[in-house]
C-alpha cells in the first residue's frame, strides 16, 4: 500500500477488482484544507477514462506487472499472435483487446506486454512505427502553399494525414500515441 501522494503517471493501482492506470496526476497543495490528488485514470479491463481525486494520505494497492517483449508473429482471424523472444512461448490477444493499438502492429514489431498474475493487462508500443503508405492520392499541383495535407492509407490499415509529397510506397514515421505523420 503506498499514499496517493506518492502515485505519478505510468503507475498502476488496484480500487475492488479494477487495475487503473494513472495517465496524469496532479498534487494540490490546499491552503485550509487537507492537501489532495487528482488523477486521470484509465481502466485496464475495460478502456474507460475517469477523474477521481483522492486525499494525499489516502492508501491505495499499488501493483507491479510483469514485463515480457514480446514480438508480433502474425494474424490469425480476430487474434493477434506474440511470441516471447526468450521461450518462444506464444500469447494470443483479440483484437478487440488490443484496441487501435492493431494500427501500429507489423509483423516482427516487439512490443512489450504487461502482464498480471500470469494474465496479459495490458500492451506498450514504442513511442514511433516505420509504416508504409499503401494508398494515397497524387499531390494537386500548384497546392504547396503552407502545410499542406493529405490523407494516406497505411499498410496496417491506419488513415493518417501526410505531407503532399508523400506517394505511394514510402516509408513513414508515425507517432504511435496521436498516430500522427513525423517524418519519412
Amino acid at each position: 500500500m503506498k499514499e496517493a501522494s506518492e502515485f505519478r503517471a505510468g503507475n498502476i493501482f488496484k480500487v475492488g477488482n479494477d487495475l487503473l492506470l494513472i495517465t496524469k496526476a496532479e498534487y494540490n497543495k490546499g491552503a485550509r484544507s487537507a492537501s489532495s490528488m487528482k488523477l486521470k485514470t484509465k481502466n485496464l479491463a475495460t478502456g474507460s477514462v475517469a477523474e477521481t481525486v483522492y486525499r494525499a494520505t489516502d492508501k491505495l494497492d499499488d501493483i507491479r506487472l510483469d514485463r515480457r517483449k514480446m514480438q508480433f508473429s502474425y494474424k490469425s482471424g480476430d487474434a493477434f499472435v506474440f511470441m516471447d523472444e526468450k521461450t518462444y512461448e506464444q500469447l494470443e490477444l483479440s483484437e478487440e483487446y488490443l484496441g487501435d493499438n492493431v494500427f501500429y502492429l507489423k509483423e516482427q514489431n516487439v512490443i512489450d506486454v504487461l502482464l498480471y498474475n500470469e494474465k496479459p493487462i495490458s500492451v506498450e508500443l514504442p513511442p514511433m512505427v516505420e509504416l508504409t503508405i499503401e494508398y494515397t492520392e497524387p499531390a494537386v499541383q500548384g497546392n504547396t502553399g503552407g502545410k499542406v495535407l493529405k490523407e494516406a492509407k497505411m499498410e496496417t490499415g491506419l488513415i493518417t494525414n501526410v505531407p503532399i509529397f508523400c506517394h505511394d510506397g514510402d516509408i513513414v514515421k508515425i507517432d504511435t500515441k496521436t498516430g500522427e505523420y513525423l517524418g519519412r
